[in-house]
């Protein structure tokens, strides 16, 4: 995940922009070929060291505007001329950051579904244990201890499900130009968007640079997902505490133990998806408070949200390898279970937590 949102990795997507406009509109007749491959060919062997590019970056406000320059000075007059025609700064910006978006979405859907699918069997194993429920923190009802297992999946599988529909609404190709009209091409500024898209490997979509709701979505089913994880890991560590010591996290060499006391198994894993709960309801808001966007093109609002969504990403993506280690070895005591069920002296009827428990998880896959 850091390497999805590293300096390199934003490099390639810029410079894979630039040469792909620059095919596109060749191919449109917008630009000779040779400029085009020339472009196309620099892009692909320039090396820019990141950190200068970043200094000249904070100075120009973009990190397009000193990229194009640099490009521009290795290349003819009339090549030069060629290069970025018809884009702005932000249609690199946002569309990198798309494609960033999609490269993450990759790695964190892999652990998300490697928890969901251990939930669901562990959901199953158990969906007839009958085990005391708890609500307001108090002993209640018996329920299955699947239901709750269920629950968990559940959530965690709605999250996943929420997050790849914003993503594939959401993470498009930018190419509007200056102001957003896409003015200066000829009237083929349609045809070279969707040559661009293919070739990036991102749906085509009109230019959105004020319309932030896209990426808003974005963050906000990312802080859902971390939310949701949160939740599993919250009920894991209350089901671990001793005195009740229902259900534990994994046994690993060098995880869970403590500095000052030697049988402590703490549950480390459930820690990092819950810190990583209460940072992420921040860095949602800081991008919702970007959506009303000054008119054309904004300022301030969409520049904050690339950095926001690299921190909501590589917070989903450590809770998630955490809860999905938990749930992949959560150690459930039936034991434990039923002396705790015994204790509370309210029965055993689990009502139809069976059957809901199939229900959630037949739903939720």
């Amino acid at each position: 995940m850091l390497a999805a949102f590293s300096d390199a990795a934003t490099l390639r997507h810029a410079l894979a922009f630039e040469a792909e406009l620059a095919r596109a509109e060749a191919a449109e007749g917008l630009i000779g070929t040779e400029a085009a491959e020339a472009i196309a060919t620099l892009c692909a062997s320039i090396a820019i060291d990141p950190a200068e590019l970043a200094e000249e970056a904070a100075l120009a406000g973009t990190l397009a505007i000193p990229l194009v320059t640099r490009l521009r000075a290795a290349l003819s007059d009339e090549t030069a001329k060629a290069l970025h025609k018809g884009a702005t700064s932000q249609d690199v910006a946002d569309t990198v950051l798309a494609c960033q978006i999609r490269a993450a979405s990759d790695l964190l859907d892999r652990d998300l579904t490697r928890i969901t699918a251990a939930l669901a069997i562990l959901a199953r194993r158990h969906a007839a244990t009958p085990a005391i429920a708890r609500t307001l923190l108090q002993d209640a009802l018996p329920i299955g201890f699947g239901l709750r297992i269920a629950q968990w999946q559940a959530g965690i599988a709605e999250a996943t499900n929420r997050l790849r529909h914003e993503i594939e609404a959401g993470a498009v190709l930018q190419f509007g130009g200056a102001a957003g009209s896409r003015a200066g091409l000829g009237g083929k500024a349609a045809a070279v968007s969707a040559r661009l898209a293919a070739a990036l490997g991102l749906p085509d979509a009109p230019p959105w640079h004020a319309r932030r709701g896209g990426i808003a979505g974005i963050a906000t089913a990312l802080a859902i997902t971390i939310g949701a994880l949160g939740k599993m890991a919250r009920d894991v560590s209350l089901l671990a505490q001793s005195g009740i010591a229902e259900a534990r996290e994994p046994a690993i060499p060098g995880r869970g133990g403590s500095s000052a006391m030697a049988h402590k198994r703490n549950p480390t894993g459930c820690q990092v998806a819950l810190s990583a709960s209460l940072r992420a309801p921040g860095l949602a808001a800081g991008i919702l408070a970007g959506l009303p966007a000054e008119q054309e093109r904004g300022l301030g609002g969409w520049q904050a949200e690339g950095p926001a969504l690299a921190d909501l990403f590589l917070l989903a993506a450590g809770a998630a390898e955490a809860m999905a280690a938990v749930a992949e070895g959560l150690e459930i005591d039936e034991a434990a279970i039923a002396r705790n069920l015994a204790a509370a002296g309210l029965g055993d009827d689990i009502g139809e937590s069976a059957a809901l428990v199939v229900a959630l998880i037949t739903r939720d896959g």
